[in-house]
């Protein structure tokens, strides 16, 4: 097969870059670093706050480089310049939708969070709201009047953790009521996630291509779960994990021959991309 001509490559993280003990082989290190030596932009791209990306970029050693110095955080709706240390693009969740998500979560004996940079806000600390926390490495704060924290505040996203069941039915009770005001999706069995419906991982790799002037023809995401649905479908070459959700598999157009923990990004870039 020709050489893909990729010119921005996102990667999404969990289970995706990262392996099951949440580290980047040296390996695929190394193949990252010879992108960023021929022009290709490396950008992270994940539900993760910025803070809980922050960690990954170290593991990189890409942040000094004017080709890795780009992450993409909460699901895209936020994109960081880990250089100057500020956003350049951003959107946020009209406010009367968090209100409304929050109350239908509680119906359902459920509690919602909102997300800063590098701190994860709700009303009660659980089991379900710190698991977010613990796995991006960041804090998780009790907000005492939650309510009116949602109200007065301007977030990206809200997420609602709790046993799948659960969420299933609150997702369809949520697009119910609030329709295509919203885009609502399980970005793991265990998390609801909510944003704007003009939002997603791949809307904002576009923009970004935008931006820097790069061919939309030349971006290429890798993903292997629902929340990277967006910049599978959007970006031009979308690129499923071995070890992805099957149905993300379906509107991919690769597949890798590898999972995530046997170099599986690595392998496909050194095949079809170097």
């Amino acid at each position: 097969m020709e050489k893909i001509n990729a010119k921005l490559m996102a990667f999404d993280l969990d289970d995706t870059l990262l392996t099951s003990e949440r580290t980047v082989s040296e390996k695929t290190v190394s193949v990252l670093k010879k992108c960023v030596e021929k022009g290709i932009y490396i950008v992270l791209c994940s539900g993760r706050p910025e803070g809980g990306i922050f960690p990954i970029v170290e593991m990189l050693g890409l942040k000094d480089s004017e080709y890795g110095k780009y992450i993409a955080a909460i699901n895209g709706c936020s994109i960081y310049d880990v250089q100057k240390k500020e956003k350049v693009y951003s959107q946020n969740v009209d406010t009367e939708i968090l209100l409304k998500v929050d109350a239908l979560a509680e119906e359902a004996g459920l509690r919602s969070e909102v997300y800063a940079p590098d701190v994860v806000y709700f009303a009660e600390a659980t089991e379900w709201t710190m698991k977010d926390p613990i796995l991006c490495g960041i804090k998780g704060e009790v907000v005492p009047d939650y309510k009116k924290f949602l109200a007065e505040g301007f977030f990206p996203k809200m997420l609602v953790p709790g046993e799948p069941e659960k969420l299933l039915e609150l997702q369809e009770k949520i697009k119910a009521e609030l329709g295509e005001t919203i885009s609502a999706f399980t970005s793991k069995p265990y998390f609801l996630e909510i944003m704007r419906p003009d939002c997603g991982k791949g809307i904002s790799m576009n923009w970004l291509a935008d931006y820097l002037g790069i061919d939309r023809d030349c971006v290429m995401a890798f993903g292997d779960g629902m929340n990277d649905e967006n910049m599978i479908r959007l970006c031009k070459y979308g690129v499923a994990m071995q070890n992805a959700n099957p149905l993300l598999k379906e509107c991919a157009d690769f597949v890798t021959d590898l999972d995530n923990n046997h170099d599986g990004v690595a392998d496909f870039i050194e095949k079809y991309i170097l």
